[in-house]
């Protein structure tokens, strides 16, 4: 379980992103040349375990996930980074098969020019649970 396959699962059960955004345009590690815009990559950052002295079942992760947003304009840039934030953030409970799980942002970064005269964005997530080692 990863805090990529957390947050790629919530974004993807979003109505409001999702009539933006279509599922197939939600990829994790690299977006293909060519993609239909916009388009969502959701990548770590970096993960840190808890190192209790003793592993139990579970093992708490807490994982920096960035989420880059790729848009065909700077307004669909903008408007889609708002709903990323407002599906991910402040998220609770079980998900995807993790436990215990805390989303919470962790920064927004800059606009920059992306391929082929796009738009991107990244809104990074501080995503904290439990599961099997």
């Amino acid at each position: 379980m990863t805090g990529v396959e957390i947050v790629g699962d919530v974004l993807s059960k979003y109505a409001n992103l999702l009539e933006i955004v279509p599922v197939d345009n939600i990829k994790a590690g690299v977006l293909p040349d060519g993609i239909t815009l916009p388009a969502l990559l959701v990548r770590t950052v970096s993960v840190v375990d808890r190192q209790p002295l003793k592993r139990g079942d579970l093992v708490r992760s807490t994982e920096r996930v960035s989420v880059a947003v790729r848009a065909a304009s700077y307004i669909d840039q903008k408007a889609v980074i708002r709903l990323v934030r407002a599906c991910c953030a402040g998220q609770t409970g079980d998900i995807v098969g993790a436990f215990n799980v805390s989303i919470l942002t962790a920064g927004t970064g800059p606009d920059v020019g992306g391929p082929a005269n796009s738009f991107e964005q990244t809104q990074d997530f501080r995503v904290s649970f439990d599961a099997p080692p």
